[in-house]
């Protein structure tokens, strides 16, 4: 009896430690990649660029092959980290305050890391710069990014280059050396290294290929002396839409090649740390291709609701639980990323936050388990409110309407024209069926505008505001970014408002910078709410400071300018302390 007793209880220690075993929650990591196209692999069927590493982890994965995001950056980003669209979110655009995110928004590091995994960001945010908005704000505990859009945009520090770039580590600037896509990959191998005994989410949203198109000569030169011409890639599809640049498109696949190689690095890192295994790793991109180049047939690029805008690759690993070399059909999307590794995680997504994504981890073992029919909603254009109709596609479960017009700001009051494709029979958008076959359309309109009635009802469309005088935050760092107005520019002569809240009460110093040496006296503005406040500064100088301006704790919008050579100019950066 005793020994019977003993044997039941090593059975039970050995059930509970194979049980531990198996519910052990995987690890995360999520790759994404900066105007990436779906014809910028070798996977792909590019016969030109060499991207080894990713096309051998996709082979060993579950390809998503209908895998769908936004037609820009910003709103794909926050439709990924919250599985909700990016309209709920006010992440509208890619600047100009529209690509800041409403901090009430749920992401993936706040759900995994009150779960009790280690949470960490490297690249590309741009959901905001400033408290309460950026990745650390955000649920990542730790985080390594640059600002704004891209490396050397306006909200960078001045004269910043992929080279040896600055960035920021958890808030506080930092003096990166060597090249942005090898810096951000060893900085999250590093906390890999760190985090293994736990589990953990890692996001590695590269910023490359995107422009400038900065690479070495030793990811150029190779596909610079091929005299690439576009009759080397297959002939098939949509037209190329636009002049093939050889020397861009080199640039380019240096750039990928050498994401590619720091990816070789990144899966060997989970090997020799023996989390390989237990770790899911999804790799898609961002949007289409900006410039034009070889996209797989697909129509259209960046900017556009058509496929070559939208239909991005993605590819998913699990070796504990997945084999590779399978292939779901079913239209997949940035929303339903969220909900897909909670699912996987075993992580309760929030009972009041309304979920627009669906785990697709059922289809990921069995491609043909029950996926009941939905459609997937796509829209995109510059401008503070969202109007319907512009820049606009339905995806359904085969069948697709499009409406490409009014992407710009300056397009005004439109002449929609909608489209309507067979993606099955014609995934490349060659024969549109809108005449034929009206009824679909109007099905598919009037689907589409309860979809923006709902999304616009969600927060409205109130940019987000930055905080001023918070500790997590002070001084603050006001872009070009994220002002507002009809002339918020990046441009020299732009001038702008920010939508700020001061987060107390008391005095406040605002040094104006600007990129030019103010070489006349004159006189600089300042409003903030209500009050004008000006002062008069000498020549020689580039910054402007008014010191000691009283601001009441509340909302409050900041329009600093000055008069220079006859035009009015607003500062580069205005750096606010409390």
């Amino acid at each position: 009896m005793f020994k019977r007793k003993i044997s039941l209880l090593i059975a039970g220690f050995i059930s509970m430690v194979a049980v531990s075993a198996i519910a052990a929650p995987p690890n995360i990591v999520l790759i994404m990649t900066d105007d990436q196209g779906y014809g910028d692999l070798g996977f792909t069927g590019n016969p030109i660029i060499k991207t080894p590493n990713i096309d051998r982890f996709a082979e060993e994965s579950v390809v998503l092959e209908n895998f769908y995001v936004c037609p820009v950056c910003a709103p794909t980003r926050a439709s990924l980290m919250t599985g909700r669209y990016n309209y709920r979110t006010r992440a509208i655009d890619t600047y100009r305050g529209r690509a800041m995110m409403d901090t009430d928004e749920v992401t993936l590091a706040e759900y995994l890391g009150e779960a009790g995994y280690k949470t960490g960001i490297f690249g590309k945010w741009h959901l905001g710069d400033n408290y309460p908005m950026r990745p650390q704000d955000q649920g990542f505990q730790e985080s390594l990014v640059h600002r704004g859009g891209g490396i050397g945009q306006p909200a960078d520090p001045p004269d910043n280059h992929y080279m040896d770039p600055v960035l920021f580590h958890n808030g506080e600037e930092v003096q990166g050396q060597g090249y942005c896509s090898d810096i951000f990959t060893d900085a999250a191998i590093d906390f890999i290294r760190k985090e293994k005994n736990h589990p953990f989410l890692v996001y590695l949203p590269f910023n490359c290929p995107h422009t400038p198109l900065e690479i070495s000569d030793e990811y150029y030169l190779p596909y610079k002396k091929l005299n690439m011409k576009w009759e080397m890639f297959p002939q098939y599809g949509a037209p190329l839409m636009g002049k093939f640049d050889p020397d861009e498109t080199a640039k380019v696949y240096g750039m990928v090649t050498n994401i590619d190689m720091n990816l070789g690095k990144l899966f060997a890192a989970l090997k020799a740390q023996g989390v390989e295994e237990n770790t899911v790793v999804l790799f898609i991109t961002d949007n289409g291709p900006q410039q034009p180049r070889y996209k797989a047939g697909l129509k259209g690029r960046k900017g556009m609701v058509y496929e070559g805008g939208i239909h991005v690759p993605g590819f998913i690993r699990w070796p504990k639980s997945l084999r590779g070399d399978v292939k779901v059909d079913q239209p997949l999307a940035h929303i339903d990323v969220v909900p897909t590794f909670l699912d996987i995680c075993g992580v309760e997504p929030k009972p009041d936050v309304k979920l627009d994504g669906r785990s697709f981890k059922p289809l990921l073992s069995n491609p043909s388990a029950d996926w009941p029919d939905r459609n997937l909603y796509f829209q995109w254009h510059r401008g503070d409110v969202p109007q319907p109709f512009r820049g606009c596609a339905v995806r359904g479960p085969r069948y697709k309407m499009t409406q490409a017009n009014g992407v710009q700001e300056g397009d005004g009051q439109i002449e929609p024209k909608f489209e309507l494709y067979d993606l099955a029979e014609d995934p490349y958008e060659m024969n549109d069926l809108s005449e034929t076959n009206p009824e679909l359309l109007a099905t598919l309109q009037s689907d589409y505008e309860d979809w923006f009635e709902d999304v616009s009802s969600s927060r409205g469309y109130d940019v987000p505001r930055i905080h001023l005088g918070a500790p997590q935050d002070n001084p603050t760092t006001l872009t070009r970014q994220d002002w507002r107005g009809p002339v918020a520019g990046w441009r020299e002569g732009g001038w702008g408002i920010w939508y700020t809240k001061a987060e107390k009460d008391g005095n406040y110093d605002f040094e104006l910078q600007f990129n030019v040496t103010l070489d006349q006296p004159g006189t600089a503005h300042l409003r903030v709410g209500e009050t004008d406040h000006t002062l008069d500064y000498e020549a020689g100088g580039e910054t402007v400071t008014f010191k000691d301006i009283p601001l009441e704790a509340g909302n409050v919008e900041v329009e600093p300018w000055i008069e220079h050579e006859g035009k009015k100019l607003g500062p580069m950066y205005t750096v606010v302390t409390y």
